[in-house]
Parts: structure tokens; C-alpha cells; sequence
């Protein structure tokens, strides 16, 4: 696809997508980046997030991916993730549980490092909420 790009998403437990796509954002341990046709050769950790894939006709779809890694190269994206689903597949009820879990690990946290730790998921999950919330995801 000369304008696009090749997207596989793979869970340990199957393949959630294999696609053509004009462009592909993922949540990249630093931050979202986006894959749009030909791309620098790039490998990145990921974190709790949504994959946003928009096809050839510009429809958009989200999946939840927790944690992995997404390799591109020039055969396109590959997401490795420990988990993925589609995004209506994840509900607000499920993240808020995450929250109460990294509160609790907060909680019991000991020693700095730790605390630093707990203090990072629970942020992380907190704005996974907010970022599913604004964008329709949570139900």
C-alpha cells in the first residue's frame, strides 16, 4: 500500500488484527507516535493504551493493547502486546478496577522507589480513564 501501512496486532492468544491502514497510533512508552505510509525502521516498548487504526477509507477503530511492543519496518507495524482486544471489548468498569488495584499497591507501598512505582501506574491507569472517556471508549 504506497499511501498506507501494513498493521498486525498480535495477542499471546490470537491474531486481533491484520490489516491495511492509513495511519496507526500507538501508545509508545514515551508517548503516542504515529505510523502513516513508509516509516524509519522503529521499535517501542508500549504501555496501557488504545491503538487507533484508520483504514484506506477513514473510518477509525481503537483496540486496547497492554503493554508490548510494536515494531516498524518496512514491511509495516507489528504490535506484540501482553494483551489486546478490541477497545469495545474494555470497559470503564475495568479500568476503574485497575485504579482501585495501583491505589491499594499505593497504599502498601514501602520505601520510595516503590511508592514512585505505585504512584506511576496509578497515574497511568487515571489518565487511561480520562483518554477513554473523551474519546467514547469507556462505556
Amino acid at each position: 500500500m504506497a499511501d498506507g501501512v501494513k498493521i498486525e496486532i498480535v495477542s499471546p492468544e490470537y491474531l486481533v488484527l491484520s490489516a491495511e491502514a492509513k495511519s496507526v497510533t500507538v501508545p509508545g512508552a514515551e508517548g503516542y507516535f504515529t505510523v502513516m505510509g513508509p516509516h524509519a525502521p522503529l521499535m517501542s516498548t508500549l504501555r496501557p493504551g488504545f491503538v487507533t487504526v484508520v483504514d484506506p477509507a477513514g473510518a477509525e477503530t481503537r483496540y486496547f493493547v497492554l503493554g508490548g511492543f510494536a515494531d516498524v519496518n518496512n514491511g509495516g507495524l507489528t504490535i506484540l502486546a501482553e494483551q489486546a482486544r478490541p477497545a469495545s471489548e474494555f470497559g470503564r468498569t475495568e479500568i476503574e478496577a485497575r485504579i482501585t488495584a495501583a491505589q491499594e499497591a499505593l497504599n502498601k507501598a514501602e520505601g520510595v522507589d516503590e511508592k514512585m512505582a505505585a504512584q506511576a501506574e496509578l497515574d497511568q491507569w487515571k489518565n487511561l480513564l480520562l483518554e477513554a472517556t473523551s474519546t467514547g471508549v469507556a462505556h
